[in-house]
């Protein structure tokens, strides 16, 4: 195919992720012209093994992407490493890629996924996945008994705070940028009936020493200007989840606001408000871990595909194809 021309499918999904893999899966076992269009940026590239995922739990992210790329090819799917830059839709979706092709599809599914954007706090980004995390239900098994510190950015992060001490009964919470008048005396009850150190102040960075965290140095407060470092092993944070749903919005999408960020409106499927216009996986909401983006795109995957067949059904009615014979 040249550059410009349009390439036909019944269905892209944006997104080569566990989700958008996910979807593609289902189509492409239905029979459905399907193409992928992976960026290769998933989410959890920084972790070194993901978990919680029965059968897969300690399989290393690259690798489970990777059986689902050859699982996908295996019924015809096509996947293209490219990035969406824009998207219309007029009859169909037309997809305009950044390598320059030109992509057109009845159905779109758009598993874009989100971006952790973590504090500016000196070395968390070289250590996130490793020894700073956010999740502990992904990591907190790998990391148990360890002293752990949560970073504070705003005072829901007491809950996250009270959720490790299932993993650790040595835990600090770092107020951060939270003064301690933020915190509520249901907060301050909870933390102390977990046993949960409260150390105020910003914290400048993380000390490590070896290739591992040692621990988490305070700002200021010192002759030197360097601050009091306090022992820990692991440093829990909330990274602010952005979420990559610009294609979405430009198609027109409803978005509504939620305290994690913005996000499309979708039924129980995954349908959007615009005629199909799909998401998928954590373009569709926050909470959605590697097992429940593989759930959201098998099912946007199964409904797009009973859409599509009824369409053409009811196509077929509409141009006198439907009488049926008895």
């Amino acid at each position: 195919m040249t550059e410009n021309s349009t390439e036909t499918y019944e269905v892209i999904v944006i997104g080569g992720g566990t989700a958008g893999l996910s979807a593609a899966l289902v189509l492409g076992r239905a029979r459905r012209r399907t193409l992928v269009v992976d960026a290769g940026e998933p989410r959890n590239a920084p972790t070194a093994h993901m978990h919680g995922y029965l059968s897969r739990d300690g399989m290393p992210p690259a690798e489970f992407l990777a059986a689902g790329r050859e699982e996908i090819a295996r019924y015809g799917v096509e996947l293209v490493r490219d990035r969406a830059v824009d998207a219309t839709k007029g009859e169909d979706f037309v997809v305009r890629l950044a390598g320059g092709r030109t992509v057109r599809a009845r159905q779109l599914v758009v598993a874009t996924g989100l971006r952790d954007e973590l504090p500016p706090v000196e070395g968390l980004a070289a250590r996130f996945g490793r020894d700073v995390l956010h999740c502990p239900y992904c990591h907190g098994w790998e990391v148990r008994d360890q002293a752990f510190g949560v970073l504070a950015t705003s005072p829901s992060s007491v809950h996250q705070a009270l959720m490790v001490t299932q993993w650790s009964k040595d835990v600090i919470l770092f107020l951060h940028t939270v003064a301690e008048e933020e915190l509520s005396d249901a907060d301050l009850r909870r933390l102390a009936a977990a046993r949960v150190d409260v150390v105020p102040g910003e914290v400048a960075g993380v000390v490590v020493e070896d290739d591992r965290l040692t621990g988490v140095r305070l700002a200021g407060g010192t002759p030197s200007g360097r601050g009091k470092v306090h022992d820990r092993e692991t440093l829990f944070v909330a990274p602010r989840a952005v979420p990559q749903t610009g294609l979405l919005e430009r198609l027109g999408a409803e978005m509504t606001e939620t305290p994690f960020g913005t996000y499309p409106v979708v039924d129980a499927r995954g349908l959007t408000t615009v005629p199909g216009l799909w998401a998928a996986g954590n373009a569709s909401g926050f909470a959605e871990q590697v097992i429940n983006a593989a759930s959201r795109g098998y099912r946007a995957g199964a409904a797009i595909n009973g859409e599509l067949l009824m369409s053409d059904l009811d196509a077929a009615v509409r141009d006198g194809e439907g009488t049926v014979q008895v």
